[in-house]
């Protein structure tokens, strides 16, 4: 305990960027845009498919578009970068705050998802994988604590007060909120962290002692045994938070019931961050990574058999374990396997990946859902899927370690 108190002390100025970036990242992520659906789907008269397909439009461009700026993290400052990500997403709000015509809410989810879900998440991440070394699972552990916080407390917040008439109003509030951050990161960042292995040009290599390029990555079996478990979880853990009204209304709960129990799922993140964060930085990520995914698919099982909120806490609880494992485990793989030279041109493959998975989720549920193929059953499906995930990490891992 003395020398995590003694870590904090000394790196909270490069600690706390990591966490202002993740949690104000929540105003383009899923569970945020999603409290707003109802509402949405209202004013423009949309269905579930039709809502679905323009988040899917919208989140799949912001994917390929990763795929380039992602890289920028690689050549700029992080309070630099950060500072424009959070003005851009600052007028996305606004843009949300005043929408009136439909044609234009594929150009705006892009907007909102690209520089919330898509480029502060990844800025973030690539920092403390960069910036720390040795204690990379602490760091990265305590950055993800801003989407867990965002999580929790934000849409018991909206949800108790909003109403059909003020939607919008929650709109300016978040560009307020994302505009107050820049002078905070400046402030910061002033000076920003170089660890003593990269002022020597010694960043941390990965696999066969050397820095890996993104062509190689790309090029490397491994990479592609992990696609399937990249993709997974921004899918269905999106489609389950982009569902989040119809989910209530077809188990007969409120909206507010259902929302109730987020906090839980944030406390069981955190908590899962925090154990594989101390764990990773003893065990490194083979032997815990490839069964991280292993919880959802119990959770989803249960998410369809659930006939009370209080059955469907275990659920969030199990979900909320894989999802703080995988926040502090995924992000320390890439550099762990990979090295760190190359890191943010290689993550931002990986956030694209994630990006896309986070638009087909939504999408498919919801052609689904208007297809008559009720959400709560596909969520087996789901559960069958994670099973796939888990072998393919399984297997990749196994693979690459036997040689």
């Amino acid at each position: 305990m003395p020398s995590t108190d003694r870590f904090f002390k000394q790196n909270f100025r490069w600690l706390l960027p990591g966490v202002l970036l993740t949690l104000l990242s929540s105003f383009g992520q899923t569970f945020f845009i999603s409290l707003f659906a109802g509402e949405i789907r209202s004013e423009f008269g949309l269905s579930h498919g039709d809502w679905g397909g323009i988040y899917l439009i919208g989140t799949s461009v912001s994917a390929v578009v990763m795929i380039w700026a992602g890289v920028l993290t690689d050549h700029f400052r992080v309070r630099v970068l950060g500072a424009l990500s959070l003005a851009f997403l600052a007028a996305s709000c606004i843009w949300m705050a005043e929408i009136r015509a439909a044609w234009a809410l594929p150009f705006l989810i892009f907007a909102l998802r690209f520089t919330g879900q898509g480029m502060l998440s990844h800025i973030a991440i690539v920092a403390m994988a960069r910036w720390f070394v040795a204690t990379r699972g602490k760091a990265l552990s305590v950055s993800a604590l801003g989407f867990s916080l965002g999580q929790a407390f934000i849409p018991l917040v909206i949800v108790s007060v909003m109403s059909s008439d003020n939607w919008r109003n929650f709109w300016w509030f978040s560009a307020v909120f994302a505009c107050a951050g820049i002078p905070v990161l400046w402030a910061l960042l002033a000076q920003e962290r170089t660890p003593r292995m990269m002022s020597e040009g010694k960043e941390a290599a990965g696999m066969q002692d050397k820095h890996w390029t993104r062509t190689q990555t790309l090029r490397h079996p491994l990479f592609w045994f992990m696609v399937p478990a990249i993709l997974g979880p921004p899918a269905f853990n999106t489609a389950f938070f982009f569902h989040q009204v119809h989910f209530a209304a077809i188990k007969e709960w409120t909206h507010f019931d259902l929302v109730a129990l987020f906090p839980f799922f944030t406390i069981t993140s955190i908590v899962a961050m925090l154990i594989s964060g101390w764990a990773l930085d003893r065990l490194g990520t083979a032997p815990l990574l490839p069964f991280s995914q292993a919880p959802m698919v119990a959770a989803f099982i249960i998410f369809y058999g659930a006939n009370s909120p209080l059955q469907a806490l275990l659920g969030m609880l199990l979900m909320g374990i894989s999802a703080g494992a995988l926040a502090t485990l995924f992000p320390a793989f890439w550099a762990e396997f990979y090295g760190t030279r190359h890191i943010g041109s290689i993550k931002a493959v990986v956030a694209a990946v994630m990006v896309f998975g986070s638009a087909i989720g939504p999408a498919i549920t919801g052609i689904l859902i208007d297809c008559g193929i009720e959400l709560t059953q596909q969520y087996l499906g789901v559960a069958v899927f994670f099973c796939f995930t888990t072998a393919s990490m399984v297997f990749g891992i196994s693979r690459e370690n036997s040689h």
